[in-house]
């Protein structure tokens, strides 16, 4: 479906749910749709990235398929929220990406494990590479400064992408920046986030996912997917701290906080992406869309392979296997991260933003003295 009839239909469907408004206890789109009688495009990006896809609203709609009225909320709001995406990428040229994403994940992870591997061969002498090291130490494969310069630099770039991505998405709300700063709507959008409020169907017996039964297999998979990144995230921060502060070199101990960190968040980023790929296996298509499916499942996909790699490479770290799997993480590791820019990582941003819009805009309505 071409843009303009996306927002078409989006607009279409939004004027009749504003009319019903049966689902307004499902989610926080529908509060949200209520504050309005009319939607512009920017609303309706807004209400897209606020849209969790749980499918409830469609379970439960009346004017569902094959209801003459065709209302497809989840499917709409999908694809505008994919839209979305490509609109607000940094820096535009990039955009393109999101319209063959599987195909772009796996050339540039490709091209990634093809760096690492060629410059192991070529620059380590072989005895070195498949070499037993004690304690598994790394850095005789690959030096602490080439890593830690490659990954910063990439670090910053997909920090910088994220920034304007950010800053493209909250100008199209007319919010101001110091707006996103309030403290009880901001801690607001913090606890939705991290408890995923809206994925508990309304009623908290969990979303409509992937049939029309209600479970909460979405809501924990997607636990152990986001905490276990960020568990690893902290694993990294810990290292840094050690080897910057306290002056520590890897290869850490197994018991040291890193990589308990690190294997811990591993595991749940082994259980929750694949969760994640099984549910969606599953999904009904006519509910969820048939569409982006190659972003969800790349994006998935690398989280498996980087945590599965990891946690390979810890364990054989005292072998010869160590040199080959070490240069295999990192291209994949190398892959995730230039990819996330322009993959289904950026849905966390938007929605983040979108959750601290609609925690403003509940707070005005809630001081607006009564008529």
């Amino acid at each position: 479906m071409a843009l303009i009839d996306t927002v078409r239909e989006a607009e279409r469907l939004m004027t009749i749910c504003n009319a019903c408004r049966y689902c307004e206890g499902h989610c926080a789109v529908f509060p949200a749709m209520e504050m309005r009688l009319a939607f512009t495009e920017g609303d309706l990006s807004y209400l897209a990235n606020l849209c969790h896809n749980c499918g409830a609203c469609y379970a439960h709609c009346q004017y569902a398929p094959p209801h003459e009225f065709a209302v497809n909320v989840p499917v709409t709001l999908a694809e505008l929220r994919a839209q979305s995406y490509q609109d607000y990428t940094w820096p535009p040229q990039m955009a393109g990406v999101f319209e063959r994403n599987g195909l772009a994940v796996s050339l540039v992870t490709a091209a990634s494990l093809s760096l690492f591997l060629l410059a192991t061969a070529l620059l380590v002498d072989p005895a070195v590479l498949f070499a037993v090291h004690a304690d598994g130490d790394f850095y005789r494969i690959i030096p602490h400064d080439v890593m830690a310069g490659l990954f910063t630099a990439v670090s910053a770039y997909v920090v910088v992408a994220f920034a304007m991505g950010f800053r493209r998405f909250w100008q199209q709300t007319g919010e101001s920046y110091a707006s996103f700063g309030r403290p009880r709507p901001f801690l607001q959008a913090m606890r939705d986030s991290l408890t995923l409020r809206y994925l508990d169907g309304g009623a908290g017996d969990g979303c409509t996912y992937p049939t029309e039964a209600p479970s909460q297999s979405r809501r924990v998979y997607h636990h152990l997917t986001f905490y276990g990144f960020m568990l690893c995230f902290a694993a990294t921060s810990a290292g840094t701290i050690y080897h910057y502060v306290f002056g520590w070199q890897a290869p850490y101990g197994y018991l040291s906080v890193p990589v308990v960190l690190g294997t811990t968040g591993g595991i749940g980023l082994l259980i929750g992406p694949a969760g994640l790929l099984w549910l969606k296996h599953k999904a009904d298509p006519d509910a969820f869309g048939h569409g982006r499916r190659g972003m969800d499942t790349g994006f998935l996909a690398l989280l498996f392979l980087t945590s599965l790699s990891g946690l390979l490479l810890l364990v054989l770290r005292e072998t010869s296997a160590m040199g080959v799997l070490l240069a295999v993480h990192l291209g994949i590791v190398l892959g995730l991260f230039l990819t996330l820019p322009y993959g289904k990582f950026v849905h966390a941003i938007y929605r983040f933003a979108a959750l601290v819009r609609y925690a403003l805009e509940r707070s005005r309505a809630a001081e607006r003295p009564e008529a």
